[in-house]
């Protein structure tokens, strides 16, 4: 692809950064690569400046510094930034949103997940919702970890190791057949 190339609104995921402590500098990178939608939060907004990244919206009740120019706010109304975050997001018809955060709340993600692609990476993880029958290919010895609670899992290419964690048998793809409409999983990055 040529380096001059067009990115739309919302062709690409949003990034909502909700804390970048123990994040890698390189992973953002990759994360920024396609110039997202940004939104964050007042605190990590300094950060994000102080790297040089652009803002796009800051999420919060609490006023925050004038540190860009061209920046938008989202209250969150007393609301977790990511509730407030995802109510707009899927209000707008984003497709899909990365978020980068210090700490997962199942619950926080499980309404949104029949509206909006959610993809949370968290402490040297990253988790997102699959459908049954959901198959990929890993190399052997890859941990997945079931962050929902399965009905009537059942699985191939997976060995358990732990309550809902599971080793790839093999170099090769791995499925994932359950009664939940949706289920959260997690790999290591």
């Amino acid at each position: 692809m040529s380096s001059h190339h067009i990115v739309r609104e919302k062709q690409e995921p949003a990034l909502l950064l909700l804390s970048l402590n123990g994040f890698d500098d390189e992973q953002l990178g990759q994360l920024l690569e396609w110039s997202p939608t940004v939104f964050t939060t007042p605190l990590v907004a300094e950060q994000l400046n102080a790297f040089g990244i652009k803002i796009d919206w800051i999420v919060g009740d609490d006023a925050a510094a004038d540190i860009q120019s061209d920046i938008r706010y989202l209250k969150s109304n007393g609301k977790p930034a990511s509730v407030a975050a995802f109510d707009y997001l899927v209000d707008k018809n984003y497709p899909a949103v990365n978020i980068v955060t210090a700490e997962f709340v199942l619950d926080d993600y499980l309404p949104y997940m029949q509206n909006i692609t959610l993809v949370v990476f968290c402490r040297q993880k990253k988790i997102y919702g699959i459908e049954s029958g959901f198959s990929k290919w890993k190399p052997a010895g890859d941990i997945i970890e079931i962050i929902s609670n399965p009905e009537n899992l059942e699985t191939k290419g997976l060995v358990k190791t732990d309550q809902n964690i599971f080793k790839t048998a093999a170099d090769g793809f791995f499925s994932l057949t359950f009664d939940n409409k949706l289920l959260f999983i997690a790999e290591s990055l």
